[in-house]
């Protein structure tokens, strides 16, 4: 698990050093809002800021409790695929559980560090946006650890 986590990092700072610099294009849209799928679901609002630059909010919801999330993304091109992007970016975010893990009580609000890593297609003549992503994080508070998540957001662009 040490070395998945260590080989993301890598990765992650690799396409983020290279990206800013050969990233002219901007998005072809520049706020989106639907939903995305994993555990559970999500409603997912990402706005572009300017350029490759863009915010996303999360609001989670599923069976253990609620979990807002912000990321901050950085958007790249893929040559010779237009409408499809990269991003990497880091972000935070409070949860909300109430569960059992393990025959354990796992209640409260907790605080953790965020991540992405993923890719963005925008189809052509058509205001739909579909993601697909690896968001690792990190918690604090009574339950410590490192978690990671997925998901396939399908959204509405304008």
């Amino acid at each position: 698990m040490r070395k998945v986590f260590l080989l993301s990092v890598t990765l992650c700072l690799f396409i983020l050093s290279n990206g800013q610099s050969k990233s002219t294009h901007s998005s072809s849209y520049r706020s989106a809002l639907g939903v995305k799928f994993w555990d559970g679901a999500g409603i997912s609002f990402k706005h572009f800021f300017q350029g490759n630059n863009a915010g996303e909010f999360i609001g989670f919801f599923w069976n253990r409790g609620f979990r807002l999330t912000g990321l901050y993304e950085i958007h790249g091109n893929f040559a010779d695929a237009e409408g499809l992007k990269w991003y990497v970016g880091p972000g935070a975010h409070i949860g909300f559980y109430d569960y059992y893990d393990h025959n354990n009580h796992v209640d409260g609000t907790f605080f953790g560090i965020d991540g992405v890593l993923g890719l963005d297609y925008k189809f052509r003549g058509a205001p739909i946006n579909i993601s697909i992503d690896w968001q690792p994080s990190f918690e604090f508070g009574d339950y410590v650890g490192f978690e990671h998540y997925g998901g396939i957001g399908i959204r509405y662009t304008f």
